[in-house]
């Protein structure tokens, strides 16, 4: 069993995928630990999956698996299903969070009892460098709906890098219901909330959730449309309270159970 399963969610990220895998593989190689990194391809049009083959090639820790184009939180899930890590991160291609805040955020799940670790670009220790003043007010208005409706006390829930132990991982993307499925395929990227059910299931499960401060860097991207993609991830996070309400999260022991005697 690898120490840690690094996930990588990535959808035509031919510009920066080598560069981002030969950082985590130097980072990793020299950790010490034993570890896996899986590249989940969300149908790249571009030649996001060509770089990865050529780069794995030879590198028995590495695997690339090619989805359809269903967004990242199916990309992630796929990701952290395979993955048989003792721990699992799951990290944005862009390394906006860079790769050896893993370390600091271990110590947390091995030595201080946490079930699951979020970096946050909130609160004292935490930095945002480069990012646009738009981007982050709409941040902060997302939050605020995210609080109000779902994960009260949680700064931060968007932040691509989370860390949890490896059975934790498994039990909250196989419960997820609002971004349970496969879902259809998509023309166009889109990022979503799925972040929020995670947590939320978190809590509801009575997993210890811990926020750790990180340096993050903004990074540029044609994926998000401030408009459409404001008001879908709303939605969903309206959606998860509705499905809570209606009890659908109170079956997700029956359903971790069955998923378990399926494998």
């Amino acid at each position: 069993m690898p120490y840690l399963s690094v996930v990588i969610p990535a959808y035509n990220e031919e510009k920066n995928i080598r560069t981002t895998l030969a950082v985590v593989e130097d980072y990793l190689r020299a950790s010490g630990w034993e570890f896996e990194v899986i590249v989940v391809n969300d149908g790249s049009v571009d030649q996001t999956a060509q770089i990865v083959s050529e780069f794995i090639e030879g590198r028995r820790e590495f695997l690339l698996i090619n989805n359809p184009h269903r967004g990242k939180a199916y990309a992630v899930k796929t990701g952290v299903l395979k993955a048989g890590g003792k721990y699992i991160l799951f990290s944005d291609a862009d390394l906006a969070t860079p790769i050896n805040e893993v370390k600091r955020m271990l110590v947390w799940l091995t030595e201080q009892g946490f079930d699951l670790v979020i970096a946050s670009r909130e609160g004292i220790g935490a930095g945002r460098e480069g990012e646009p003043y738009y981007r982050h007010l709409m941040g902060r208005v997302f939050n605020f709906v995210v609080q109000t409706l779902a994960l009260k006390g949680i700064n931060d829930s968007q932040c691509g890098f989370k860390l949890f132990k490896g059975d934790v991982a498994k039990r909250l993307f196989s419960s997820l219901k609002v971004y349970g499925g496969e879902g259809k395929e998509l023309k166009k990227a889109y990022l979503g909330a799925f972040d929020v059910e995670l947590l939320f299931l978190a809590r509801k499960f009575g997993y210890k959730i811990k926020e750790v401060p990180v340096t993050w860097s903004f990074v540029k991207t044609k994926r998000l449309n401030p408009v459409r993609d404001s008001w879908k991830m709303f939605w969903d996070v309206v959606r998860i309270r509705l499905a809570d309400l209606r009890g659908c999260y109170n079956s997700s022991k029956k359903n971790l159970f069955q998923w378990y005697i399926r494998k």
